[in-house]
């Protein structure tokens, strides 16, 4: 791991910890000197205070709205006459009581604060500039390597102590910025995924599909009816737009429809084994997380077995866990060919078996991957373990 990249990991967890902290006892100990004692302890939890009520401002990144709403706390955490906060190309919010010079109308002041931080953004230090009136401070906001904007503040004089805390209130934002656009690289990537997954809906099961409704339309009029209704129904639910997670129940019931397509084409080489434990329905589920490992069973299992065989799928209530499985008696997976689909180093074979792996550790942790046991010749188990609980596991509104 890169030197930057882990002191803004550790910077974080060293803000997270005292955010936590200062929320657990409450701001009311600050004021009360019989509990903290010193002087140093009560300034202490002041900081950490006014740290956790600008952290919540910075969730979205470097933004003008954020920079508005967080200024104030940071006028007050460094005890200056004014402070700014800039991005790249312009000023973002600025409070305080600023010189005259710079403040000679209010749409000079911006440009006046900016020139200061134009100086720090192309030399990528802190910067001290001291005037007749006032002395700046001007600390860059840098994310690895990238200067993403500065903090300036405004004193009479700018001792030392003003200096370092200017330099180290802009590495916290920093780090602030970095875990919000590590997020955003977080959503962006679970979209990538989820639109990986929809892609599965092949161009060939569509076709096939329409193709077995059609075949019905003479013969079994009612028959073809019906499986229009869960045609559009399944793909309606497989492309929605809204909602990272589901119940457990409704991506069953889209399953369902799966697979009534796949045995209308298929007739009796495809039979299915449910064996679902009803309080286990209503648990939240990442959206498609077990309907691409039906479709996988399906198209690399069975469908390559001339005789077909059975697709079971189990749920059940494993204490804090969901615990469900897909299993096959089909052709199996080569363990070589396993390893390198879960690994990622290998294209276009049950990308949806890595697909879900890879969204269930990013979600829940790396130890609630997929469990897959499988041989050639003797069919595939995949076992996933949901957590009941997680603060993320929303379902989505129909």
């Amino acid at each position: 791991m890169p030197e930057s990249a882990f002191q803004t990991i550790l910077l974080l967890s060293v803000v997270t910890i005292a955010v936590a902290l200062v929320s657990l006892v409450g701001y009311h100990v600050v004021k009360s000197q019989r509990d903290l004692g010193t002087d140093a302890d009560r300034a202490t939890f002041e900081t950490l205070h006014l740290v956790s009520l600008a952290a919540p401002h910075f969730r979205s990144g470097l933004t003008s709205e954020g920079a508005s709403r967080a200024i104030k706390h940071l006028k007050t955490l460094l005890g200056a006459d004014g402070v700014a906060v800039t991005d790249a190309a312009q000023v973002l919010a600025f409070e305080g009581n600023f010189p005259s010079d710079l403040r000679a109308d209010t749409n000079s002041l911006p440009n006046a604060l900016f020139r200061i931080a134009r100086n720090t953004l192309e030399g990528g230090r802190t910067r001290v500039t001291r005037n007749d009136d006032y002395d700046a401070v001007c600390a860059p906001i840098q994310v690895q390597d990238r200067l993403v904007g500065t903090i300036v503040a405004i004193a009479h004089r700018a001792d030392p102590g003003l200096v370092r805390a200017v330099t180290e209130t802009a590495a916290w934002v920093a780090s602030q910025v970095a875990v919000a656009e590590l997020n955003e690289s977080r959503a962006k990537l679970t979209e990538a995924e989820l639109k990986a997954l929809r892609a599965q809906i092949s161009p060939h099961f569509i076709y096939n599909s329409l193709n077995a409704i059609a075949s019905f339309i003479i013969t079994d009029p009612d028959r073809a009816r019906d499986l229009v209704v869960e045609f559009a129904d399944f793909t309606r639910y497989s492309f929605r737009r809204h909602g990272d997670f589901t119940t457990f129940k409704e991506e069953l019931e889209s399953i369902h429809r799966y697979l009534l397509l796949e045995q209308a084409r298929f007739g009796d080489r495809i039979k299915v084994k449910l064996s679902i434990a009803p309080e286990v329905l209503p648990i939240v589920i990442p959206f498609l997380s077990v309907q691409p490992l039906v479709e996988n069973a399906v198209r690399h299992g069975l469908e390559k077995k001339p005789e077909g065989g059975v697709v079971t799928i189990t749920a059940h209530d494993v204490g804090e866990f969901a615990e469900i499985s897909i299993e096959d008696d089909g052709v199996g997976i080569d363990p070589a060919v396993l390893r390198a689909t879960l690994a990622g180093t290998t294209e276009g074979v049950h990308v949806g078996l890595r697909n879900v792996d890879v969204r269930l550790r990013q979600i829940y942790g790396p130890q609630h991957g997929l469990v897959v046991e499988t041989a050639p010749g003797h069919g595939t188990l995949i076992t996933m373990r949901i957590p009941k609980f997680h603060p993320e596991a929303t379902p989505a509104l129909p």
